[in-house]
Formats: C-alpha cells, sequence, structure tokens
C-alpha cells in the first residue's frame, strides 16, 4: 500500500467546484475554471491567485493558457480571451447555440466544440468566426489539430489540391459515436471514422505517425489510420467506459470508469500493465518522471511506479471527484469539484523513483554483460486527455 500524503496548500478562492485547470508553456502560471462561472490565475512560483477573471453568466466547461492570455468556455454558449496581465475581457466569441464543452488553441486557430451539435473556427485576434464544421448528429465532446504537412506526403497533398490555401485539420469526437476528420479552410469532412458504439469521451493524436487514438462509452480504445480512416485496432479489456489518454514512446494509458487504468504498447496492442487501487472511475491521469499520477472520483490521486504497477503513494483531502490534475516543478495540481485546488510536494516519491531507477539499469547493464537477455520496459509513458465530467 502506498503512504498518505497531506497537502502543502489548499486554495479555497472559488466558490464553485473546478471543472479545469491548465498549465502555462512557460509553467509559470495555472488558470482554473470553475462552476461559480469565475476563472482564477495562479502563479506557481508562489501559489497565490493573481487573477479573478467574472463576465459569464453561467458556470465554465474548460479553460486554456497561454503565456499571455486565458480562453473560458461556458454553458452560456461562449468563449472568452483574457489578459493574464489585467484581468480585462479581450474578446467574446459568440455563435453557440448550447453549452460549449471544450475549446483548443492551435497557431492563430481557437477551435470549440459544443451541445448544439458543432464545431467553430475562430480567428483568436478577430473575435471572428472562420468556419462552422456541421454534420455530427449529437454533442461535441473532444478536440485535436493537425496539419496536412505532418502526415501527407507530397503527392498525396496533390490530390487536396482545393485544400491549399490552408493544410489543417480538426479532428471531433461525439457522443453520436463517430470521430471526423474536417478541412479547417472549407468545413468540409475529410474523414468519417466508424467503429465506436459508444460516445467518444477523448481523442489523442500522433501526426507523426498518421495515428489517432479514441476513447469510448463503448469500453473501448480504438486506432485509426488518420490518412485513410482505416480502423487498426481495437483495445477490448476495460470494463467501464473510457475517460482520459495520453501516448508517450509507443506506450498508451487509458483511464476508465471500471477503476483502473492500463498500459498498452501501441504497436502490438498489447496490454503491459493495469493499475489498480481506485474505488471510483479514474477521471485524469498525467505521467511524469516514471510516476502514473492518477485522480479518480473517491477524491483521491494517486501516484504508481509505471513499471511495475506498485501504488506508491495516496494523496488524500479532497471531498470530491478530482477532475483535473498538472505536474510543474515536482509539485503535484489537483482541482476538484469540491472548489479547491490542492498542491502537493512530490519530490519524495520523484528521487526514490530515480533511484530506483538506476539501480535497475545498473542490475540490467550486467545481466547483459554476462550474456543472459534482459527484457526492458519503456517506462516514459503519459497521459492527457480530454475528459468529460458533465453531461
Amino acid at each position: 500500500m502506498g503512504n498518505s500524503g497531506s497537502a502543502v496548500k489548499v486554495c479555497t478562492d472559488h466558490q464553485g467546484g473546478i471543472n479545469w485547470l491548465s498549465l502555462s508553456p512557460d509553467g509559470q502560471r495555472l488558470l482554473t475554471g470553475s462552476e461559480d462561472g469565475t476563472a482564477r490565475l495562479w502563479s506557481t512560483a508562489d501559489s497565490q491567485c493573481h487573477g479573478h477573471f467574472q463576465g459569464h453568466e453561467s458556470y465554465i466547461t474548460f479553460c486554456h493558457l497561454e503565456n499571455e492570455a486565458a480562453f473560458t468556455c461556458s454553458a452560456d454558449h461562449t468563449i472568452r480571451k483574457w489578459d493574464v496581465v489585467t484581468g480585462q475581457c479581450l474578446a467574446i466569441y459568440r455563435g453557440h447555440t448550447s453549452i460549449v464543452n471544450r475549446i483548443l488553441v492551435a497557431k492563430d486557430y481557437l477551435f470549440s466544440g459544443s451541445y448544439d451539435r458543432t464545431a467553430r473556427c475562430w480567428s483568436v485576434d478577430k473575435e471572428k468566426q472562420i468556419q462552422e464544421f456541421r454534420g455530427h448528429r449529437n454533442c461535441v465532446l473532444t478536440l485535436a489539430h493537425y496539419s496536412s504537412r505532418d502526415v501527407l506526403e507530397e503527392e498525396e497533398e496533390e490530390e487536396e489540391e482545393e485544400e491549399k490555401v490552408s493544410r489543417d485539420l480538426l479532428v471531433t469526437g461525439s457522443t453520436d459515436c463517430t470521430v471526423k476528420v474536417w478541412w479547417v479552410s472549407s468545413g468540409r469532412c475529410y474523414q468519417t471514422l466508424l467503429g465506436h458504439t459508444g460516445a467518444v469521451l477523448c481523442l489523442i493524436l500522433d501526426a507523426p505517425n498518421r495515428e489517432l487514438f479514441s476513447g469510448s462509452t463503448d469500453y473501448t480504445i480504438r486506432t485509426w489510420n488518420i490518412v485513410t480512416g482505416e480502423q487498426l485496432k481495437v483495445f477490448k479489456e476495460h470494463q467501464g467506459s473510457v475517460i482520459c489518454l495520453e501516448l508517450v514512446n509507443r506506450h498508451l494509458y487509458s483511464g476508465s470508469a471500471d477503476r483502473t487504468v492500463k498500459c498498452w504498447f501501441v504497436d502490438t496492442g498489447e496490454r503491459i500493465q493495469t493499475y489498480k487501487a481506485h474505488k471510483h472511475s479514474v477521471s485524469t491521469l498525467k505521467y511524469h518522471a516514471g510516476i502514473l499520477f492518477t485522480g479518480s472520483g473517491d477524491a483521491c490521486a494517486r501516484a504508481f511506479n509505471s513499471r511495475s504497477g506498485v501504488l506508491q503513494k495516496i494523496f488524500r483531502g479532497h471531498k470530491f471527484i478530482i477532475n483535473c490534475i498538472q505536474i510543474h516543478n515536482e509539485l503535484l495540481y489537483t482541482a476538484s469539484h469540491d472548489g479547491t485546488l490542492r498542491i502537493w510536494d512530490i519530490r519524495g516519491i520523484c528521487k526514490r523513483n530515480k533511484r530506483r531507477f538506476k539501480k535497475e539499469r545498473s542490475v540490467q547493464g550486467r545481466s547483459s554483460q554476462k550474456g543472459s537477455l534482459s527484457r526492458l520496459f519503456n517506462n516514459k509513458v503519459g497521459c492527457m486527455v480530454q475528459q468529460e465530467n458533465r453531461e
């Protein structure tokens, strides 16, 4: 069993549950979006709240933080852009006719998915809708973005001459059981990926290998070729909805409503490890320094050795589901539906894991010199996904 941990700080400024937590690219700030209709900006240097963004007329479903701007989307059907220094609302993006579930910022584009069955593309700077992606029969829950330059050969690109103005593509996952790939420039659907029999809750893209992974309420993860639309593999061992995914070095972690996380070797489809001990759904997870950190509906965060699956620590203190986690400078940040942001020191776990890893490498090296075969397990597995905590 792992040891229990106490938070080094508990931030209680929000008056409602925290639905999402975003870390800026430079690691200097965190952004929380809450049921209280506000977002708050936190410094990772002193763990203090340095910004309070007010203006939404309903709860915030998701948020995204850049170095100089913050973005929030809400059940009030809008998306807002904020200045992280002044707290001023810089833009309001209007057009959706229902709850906006998810946003994604890429290049000069802002993408959004909504309960109104559409995804939309906006100009970040001009507060203007550029494109609408219409074709799903139900709610759009999750988004991914890539450029055809990342996946298509030159001769294949020539076949898509009409899309040459912009080679950007948007991927959308929906409760209609489908994944769709769209040309951003025209709004035309490039591929519809059929196979899931339940809502698609999470997506993760591996553009260099032309692969897309999707997790669903049908208990499966499916791998797709994003150029041809071909379904490559189906991962079937979960006994509940697949809520979150992340891929690192051809290993995939999947968190599920069956109270487990599983690690898969992508190239063969083999399930390598199962991480147990959760008493409720696994809502979020993240890999760091050989450790798998998870957040659960049982209000606990956990740390597992990514190789052995051994539980190393339990972080107790939250009252309700942990919706999101981030890691920076060996501090673990957990955001919960109880309205608190909790900060945990993970230096001890990281140090122990590094010592264990060095010891294992040394033993493996000696075994190799004696001519024995050592089987290495790649521990650089990560989880980032996108989850849906609200129907």
